[in-house]
């Protein structure tokens, strides 16, 4: 029994401190060399995990790691196609190599194509249907693979925990984005489907969510959002309009929500789609 005011305050503060700690969980990320994912890894590092970073370019991987490294942290660059499940296993395997585990998965690989958009003066005749397919199978097959490679890997462990990452257009349909909209709708959807797949099948420690996040200047929408001067365009305009905090998205926004997921304070949560996005899905006029 604990019996001092002192000794139950440190005793409290401890638990606290364990359900946050993610120190030495082992983290995969796929597309880490992005705005966001770049943020995510270098803030995952900084509090402990080991992190292995699965990108296609090689160049943005190294100089992610080098970075992290130099920052005290402990991080491996596997470069990857999160569309090809023998290149998937293979990571997976050289993970477990080198840390004997592997915690997370976040899935946060994704992007968009012009052809599977619809601008101001198209139509949907003037869709790509070649486009659109490959922004599906970027965003939502590269979810569907890593996720299943990963369950996989975990079964016998009875745990795992994936993270996946969706969009503002995933949870209302905006102008423009067809594909990308549709795919990251879908990745929702798996979402809330694999966390009653896998934790009825495979036990209760088996854990998949997501992260929704608004509107974040990125190197996919910063020419959609910004002009060359910095200022906004119409579209950059319309969506802070629509914005309570009247701005974009920074991306270590998203990191307080992330470590909540990826630690055990989040052990009992399974199946949310955590929105993070100044309240542009909260707001209407």
């Amino acid at each position: 029994m604990i019996k001092s005011k002192f000794a139950k305050q440190t005793f409290k503060k401890y638990i606290m401190y364990e359900l946050f700690n993610i120190k030495d969980k082992v983290v995969v990320i796929t597309g880490g060399t992005g705005v966001l994912g770049a943020s995510m890894v270098e803030y995952l590092a900084s509090h402990g995990a080991k992190v292995a970073v699965r990108a296609i370019n090689r160049e943005k991987g190294d100089a992610l790691i080098d970075k992290v490294k130099a920052d005290g942290g402990d991080a491996i660059f596997l470069q990857t196609d999160v569309s090809d499940e023998v290149v998937l296993k293979k990571n997976a395997e050289d993970i477990v190599s080198k840390y004997g585990k592997i915690d997370v998965l976040i899935n946060g690989a994704g992007g968009n194509m012009p052809g599977a958009t619809i601008g101001p003066n198209n139509t949907i005749f003037d869709l790509k249907i070649d486009d659109f397919r490959k922004v599906v199978d970027l965003n939502l097959m590269g979810t569907v693979i890593p996720t299943v490679v990963f369950a996989k890997y975990r079964v016998d462990a009875k745990k795992g925990n994936i993270i996946n990452i969706t969009s503002a257009s995933a949870i209302r349909p905006l102008t423009r984005v067809a594909g990308y909209g549709a795919a990251k709708a879908a990745v929702s959807n798996f979402t809330q489907y694999m966390a009653g797949e896998l934790a009825i099948k495979f036990g209760e420690d088996f854990r998949v969510n997501a992260i929704c996040p608004g509107f974040f200047i990125t190197e996919q929408n910063r020419t959609l959002l910004t002009n060359s001067d910095g200022s906004y365009t119409d579209r950059g305009n319309t969506i802070i309009a629509h914005t309570p905090f009247r701005r974009f998205g920074n991306p270590e926004d998203l990191l307080g929500t992330l470590h909540y997921l990826a630690s055990d304070a989040s052990k009992f949560v399974t199946g949310t789609v955590a929105i993070v996005d100044g309240g542009f899905d909260s707001f209407s006029i």
